[in-house]
């Protein structure tokens, strides 16, 4: 997903959603995410950047979720049925006001976001309320990624 010149968003209904992860064919059992993103000029001190995950049984190129459709693009949450179906995974603190500065997520489990289940589709959501947009940075549109986990029997 690309978090390039994301702009802020006090209310954390806009964002960046990634594309659907189709777990069918994969069947991971797990999947870890960790994810980076650069400030823009002068980002405010105590500000958040928030990853929410969602989960679902049906492709949401079948079912969308509200403004969710699993095609990785800006969005603007605009229903409750999309706010209560994001899960909020990893949040990072900005705590100086440094210019262009790489901050690197915690990694997170997206099974634990969902009961021990790993859904059959998953994806992100990014909001930030860091009053500048993100840096634009050419080079790191792949901002967030994933390893999935599996059993191998021999």
């Amino acid at each position: 997903m690309d978090l390039s010149a994301l702009a802020s968003s006090a209310t954390w209904v806009a964002g960046v959603e990634s594309n659907e992860i189709d777990n069918t064919s994969n069947k991971y059992i797990d999947a870890i995410v960790q994810g980076a993103f650069i400030v823009g000029t002068t980002p405010t001190i105590n500000t958040l950047l928030n990853v929410y995950v969602w989960g679902s049984d049906i492709s949401l190129a079948t079912r969308a979720i509200g403004a969710l459709d699993g095609t990785g693009s800006a969005e603007t949450i605009t229903t409750t049925v999309a706010a209560v179906s994001l899960a909020l995974a990893a949040s990072s603190a900005i705590l100086v006001n440094t210019s262009d500065t790489t901050y690197i997520t915690k990694p997170f489990s997206v099974v634990q976001l969902f009961g021990g289940i790993m859904p059959k589709f998953w994806g992100l959501f990014v909001a930030h309320n860091m009053t500048a947009a993100l840096k634009t940075d050419a080079g790191n549109t792949d901002s967030f990624r994933y390893n999935g986990i599996k059993f191998d029997f021999a």
